[in-house]
């Protein structure tokens, strides 16, 4: 028996509503979800603002985007080590208030390094948030039904972020670009007292997580998945800089007319998440992902032979349409594959790996895209590079072998409970 008199069975548990402090649990972990997802997208818009405030160039301010891919990528190895040192509580109470600190910081500084720096801490901290969440509501929430519901809404949070995070740095530019790194922190702090009174104790395991097997760097399936999303990852973060660059500077669109133009490379994905895992287990990953890596290259394809960069309609619209249907159609998939093969044992070692891969498109890729928008006059040879690495990740698809997995196979029968649930598949695009 439970402390309110419910009988402690699965059934039981699982038909028994949710009590007042895990809605509130769950309302923490999705709100700093949500907070994590926006900081990828927030200064996208506000990038050329903040250039000419800070008298920056191109190759120095998109850094405050791949700054923060670097520091979600870098720490995201390390982040399972440091829960497990100090138990899951202290580490996301310890990763939020740094977090808070460090948008503080960010937002009042005069220093183009330390801005910088700032982003690169942020990451940092969401690479032990986002997969702490997850962990917290793992032991918070009984399996089954009840956890997969809590993660389904905290994956939500997650995959609305990115749109959130276009229109509120369009709504924030209005008042100072300086808001668009300052908002987070009145949030974060808010968010970090209700954590401190209901997030719950536990103990740290004394370091006693599983150490990266050596065999996981030669596990074809995993590298073959993490080239696949590390290309999907960077042509879009590199196109998406291309056209914020193209719209507010060539075409002089205002920041709202940007983030509205940018829409289309969000919101179908935002609006396809809940049926991710229905549309793996009806076609199998390996088509999935072929179909997702060709439709960027032909996106970016057509964007750099068919017309000129000032016609929005007719090749910046097809474009992000074709990238975003990437996402949509291969993201899911790409995460699944990744550790379809793989003993249960060493996943939690296996998806750091793999999300460490994807977010190093993001890292590679824009500094590059930024330098030769300075050093060319023209978007063309940016955009060919764009075009090249969705080649490479087209050419990634096409040539692994891809076995298409029954629905009644063992990966997707774990769509609904590795990927919803322990595993932290779903953390990307945030």
């Amino acid at each position: 028996m439970t402390a309110n008199g419910t009988a402690n069975t699965p059934g039981a548990a699982d038909s028994a509503p949710w009590g007042a402090r895990q809605w509130g649990l769950l309302c923490v972990l999705s709100g700093n979800m949500l907070l994590d997802a926006v900081e990828v997208s927030v200064v996208l818009v506000a990038l050329p603002t903040i250039g000419e405030a800070m008298d920056m160039s191109l190759p120095a301010v998109q850094w405050l985007m791949s700054g923060f891919a670097l520091g979600f990528g870098a720490l995201l190895l390390l982040g399972n080590r440091i829960a497990a040192l100090c138990g899951r509580r202290r580490a996301y109470l310890g990763a939020m208030a740094v977090f808070t600190l460090a948008s503080v910081v960010g937002g009042v500084t005069d220093s183009e390094s330390l801005l910088i720096a700032t982003r690169v801490v942020k990451g940092c901290c969401a690479a032990l948030t986002a997969p702490t969440g997850l962990a917290i509501i793992s032991t918070a929430f009984h399996d089954g039904p009840r956890q997969r519901k809590a993660v389904s809404v905290y994956s939500m949070f997650g995959a609305t972020g990115f749109t959130a995070g276009l229109l509120l740095s369009a709504a924030l530019l209005e008042s100072s670009w300086r808001w668009t790194l300052l908002f987070p922190a009145p949030i974060a702090l808010a968010l970090l007292l209700f954590a401190t009174r209901i997030i719950p104790h536990d103990a740290g395991a004394g370091g006693r997580t599983p150490r990266l097997d050596p065999a996981l760097l030669r596990d074809g399936r995993l590298l073959r998945s993490a080239v696949g999303a590390a290309t999907l990852n960077g042509t879009y973060a590199g196109l998406l800089l291309l056209i914020t660059f193209q719209l507010q500077q060539r075409l002089g669109w205002s920041p709202w007319q940007c983030a509205l133009g940018l829409l289309p490379a969000c919101v179908p994905l935002m609006a396809t998440v809940p049926f991710a895992g229905r549309l793996v287990a009806r076609w199998g990953t390996g088509p999935l992902i072929a179909l997702g890596a060709l439709a960027p290259f032909l996106g970016c394809a057509y964007f750099l032979w068919r017309a000129p960069a000032e016609a929005y309609w007719s090749a910046v619209l097809p474009a992000l349409v074709l990238v975003e249907a990437g996402f949509v159609l291969s993201f899911t998939a790409l995460n699944i594959q990744a550790t379809a093969g793989i003993p249960a044992a060493e996943r939690a070692s296996a998806v750091p790996l793999y999300q460490t891969g994807v977010q190093l498109g993001g890292v590679v890729t824009l500094p590059l895209v930024a330098l030769l928008l300075t050093e060319y006059a023209g978007y063309r040879p940016a955009l060919a590079l764009i075009t090249s690495i969705s080649a490479v990740g087209l050419l990634t698809a096409f040539t692994a072998p891809r076995a298409r997995l029954h629905p009644q196979g063992r990966v997707a029968a774990e769509i609904t409970s590795d990927k919803y649930g322990k595993d932290a598949d779903e953390w990307e695009r945030k």
